[in-house]
């Protein structure tokens, strides 16, 4: 039988042993993406996310000929002037509306780095799924004269590989008009409203579908406190579920950066604080 001591020796060579092999190994610190982790399950394998999606899709297809036949019906707070013999349009976001990212979301946590930290890589892929409920709609829309835009704040480097990943999942995609409406491309900025008031100068558009405020509403209205965002949904309810339809995105977004004053704090323990600040008991 060891001795005490002899244990202790072994116990302290082990501990020796392990540090020297992991020694040379990249320690990943996961600790503030891993705070995402239920949220990106939610999204990558839960019925009800789906079935969310399917739902505000199936909605807003049911209301397609309602919106045609309405000549002074539109969905753009940018649409003014004459427009009720203009040809048709419907404008929808990219990410978490047309393609779902959760897979990057995924390697985030697993990887330790935040965006923008491999999210050009990812969108070169092109390889993102459809949301689902996406294709039925859009399929729906395009099969009544309807011309599908996608406006996304995805950089202009990634233009051409969100051109094929939408082609290749049988999404309807005009070649022949700029249908997809970058930011950084002809100056764009990350604020939607010009790039809804180009469309809007040729089109009727019936309906707007996004993920973020700001898929709706200037950068500015949208970019308040945390508690003045949720005065907004009230705002505009005359819109929400006929006009405007919103996409559950529990994983990222503007909702955050209120949190912090709309400026992300410099550390990971400055952001611990003021989610724990933000929670009301």
């Amino acid at each position: 039988m060891k001795s005490l001591n002899q244990l202790h020796l072994c116990a302290a060579l082990s501990i020796l042993m392990a540090h020297y092999i992991n020694s040379s190994e990249t320690v990943i610190d996961r600790s503030l993406q891993e705070q995402t982790m239920l949220s990106v399950l939610y999204a990558q394998s839960s019925t009800e996310y789906a079935a969310n999606s399917i739902q505000t899709y199936a909605n807003a297809s049911m209301l397609l000929d309602d919106a045609i036949a309405d000549k002074n019906w539109s969905a753009a707070l940018e649409q003014s002037g004459e427009y009720s013999s203009k040809p048709m349009a419907i404008i929808l976001d990219v990410d978490e509306t047309v393609l779902d990212n959760v897979a990057f979301q995924a390697r985030s946590i697993l990887s330790g780095l935040s965006y923008p930290n491999g999210w050009i890589e990812w969108g070169l892929e092109a390889t993102a799924k459809p949301v689902p409920g996406v294709s039925s709609f859009l399929e729906n829309a395009s099969d009544k004269g309807i011309k599908i835009f996608y406006v996304t704040n995805r950089v202009a480097e990634l233009e051409e590989a969100t051109r094929t990943n939408i082609k290749n999942l049988g999404l309807p995609f005009d070649d022949d008009r700029d249908v997809l409406l970058m930011r950084d491309e002809n100056g764009w900025t990350s604020d939607k409203v010009s790039r809804r008031a180009l469309v809007a100068e040729d089109y009727r558009i019936l309906m707007l579908v996004g993920d973020q405020l700001t898929d709706f509403i200037p950068l500015e209205e949208a970019a308040t406190d945390i508690n003045s965002r949720r005065d907004l949904a009230e705002k505009y309810s005359d819109m929400w579920g006929k006009k405007w339809f919103m996409l559950t995105n529990p994983m990222y977004g503007k909702w955050e950066g209120a949190i912090y004053g709309n400026k992300y704090p410099d550390t990971k323990e400055e952001i611990m604080e003021m989610r724990l600040n933000a929670l009301k008991p």
